[in-house]
């Protein structure tokens, strides 16, 4: 009886963990879930990302990072649908709103994969811990061709 409910157990486990490893569609509604207003540290300060919920075929956000009091930075980001997938792109300001990237350049992260808790994009990832609490990987390149990967720890 014990081998029973343990292969049972194995069983319903590995249903939900390949049912939460399954690849999703390239559609918003599919990550609707990063919506929000999102806070957390990194880069020695404070952290603050607004996403809105789909609508127009995208989703946008607003970033600031906070250091002793005073802004850092700014970014305004996007995730649209695009050519049967989806792409996140940014732009980064100073304090003053002077932009980083030139007039029609942006940053951009095309999509890899969506499961039930992640969207990957190429250098950037989304990862739902919960409801309430999500981590952003993102690919930060040195001038050295490298990259060092920064872990954003967000909570609603």
């Amino acid at each position: 009886m014990k081998s029973i409910f343990i292969v049972c157990l194995c069983f319903f486990s590995s249903a939900i963990l390949a049912q939460a490893d399954k690849i999703l569609e390239p559609k918003l509604e599919n990550i609707a879930w990063i919506a929000g207003h999102w806070k957390g540290e990194a880069f020695g300060g404070i952290t603050e990302e607004i996403w809105s919920e789909p609508s127009g075929g995208s989703m946008m956000a607003t970033f600031k990072l906070i250091n002793d009091g005073s802004v850092s930075f700014y970014e305004i980001e996007i995730i649209r649908e695009i050519e049967n997938s989806l792409i996140l792109q940014l732009k980064h300001f100073s304090n003053d709103l002077k932009g980083w990237e030139t007039k029609d350049e942006t940053i951009d992260f095309p999509l890899q994969k969506i499961t039930a808790s992640k969207v990957v994009f190429d250098g950037m990832t989304f990862e739902k811990v919960n409801t309430n609490e999500m981590n952003v990987y993102v690919d930060i390149h040195q001038k050295d061709g490298s990259f060092e990967t920064v872990k954003f720890n967000y909570t609603k």
